[in-house]
């Protein structure tokens, strides 16, 4: 039964990878749970049924997190999920959603960047700004970004360059929204075994053994690396870590 104690976390992107795992760890951590997904009704239902099967309640809403013109409409949605739930607030929000872009800086064209941009950007900034209404005192914002932003791979500059962006922004919120008790920080994943980027860590076992060597625990890591991490960053333990990006690799390229 939900009670006015229950925290209750969004979670974008969290029918699939990291954010499906993100939300099943919350969920054994007493979390209800809201999760957007774009195009896969069926993945994000069978995530809602998993969360039940732990004993708490979620929704899957629909949200084209690039789609900024969408999100007024989207942060309505959220409150009628919210009440259907038996909550009036968010908790936290984790602003996961993402798509990725491979390929060489002389390659990379304006769609390319205007897609990245929409998705990773100008999206969590509209839909945080949307939800901040909804956010209770104390609440947390976790921004999702990538430990490419501390060591470079090639072909991938143009999406490392707008998940920076992303952790300038999170210091940003953390220092004009902690007057309202608000607790802002950014999660920086390694390489992980997703479908992410088609699949390529978890499929290709020269690149997987790869990174794995260049990994200081001498493996690549597995999307409940994530989940765990994120349950432990928006647990009452955590609550003066505020303003900081804690990057997730297993010590990728130390």
């Amino acid at each position: 039964m939900t009670t006015s104690t229950t925290p209750v976390t969004l979670i974008t992107g969290g029918s699939r990878g990291l954010g499906r795992s993100m939300a099943l760890h919350l969920a054994q951590a007493g979390h209800d749970l809201l999760i957007t997904y774009r195009q896969r009704a069926d993945e994000a239902d069978a995530v809602v049924a998993a969360i039940e099967a732990l004993g708490r309640r979620a929704v899957a809403l629909p949200l084209d997190a690039a789609d900024g013109d969408s999100i007024p409409v989207f942060a309505d949605a959220v409150r009628d999920a919210l009440a259907h739930l038996g909550h009036t607030h968010l908790h936290a929000l984790v602003n996961n959603a993402g798509t990725g872009v491979h390929k060489p800086f002389d390659e990379t064209g304006v769609d390319d960047l205007d897609s990245l941009y929409a998705i990773h950007l100008k999206g969590p900034f509209l839909l945080t700004q949307a939800l901040l209404p909804l956010l209770v005192a104390g609440s947390r914002v976790l921004n999702v970004s990538s430990g490419l932003t501390r060591f470079t791979v090639p072909g991938y500059g143009a999406y490392a360059a707008m998940k920076g962006a992303v952790e300038v922004l999170s210091r940003y919120q953390a220092k004009e929204l902690g007057a309202r008790g608000i607790i802002v920080n950014t999660l920086a994943p390694g390489a992980i075994e997703t479908d992410f980027g088609g699949g390529a860590v978890r499929d290709n076992a020269q690149l997987n053994g790869w990174i794995a060597s260049q990994t200081a625990l001498g493996r690549v890591g597995l999307p409940d690396d994530i989940g765990q991490a994120v349950a432990a960053l928006l647990s009452a333990d955590c609550r003066w870590i505020n303003g900081q990006r804690i990057e997730a690799s297993g010590g990728m390229f130390l």
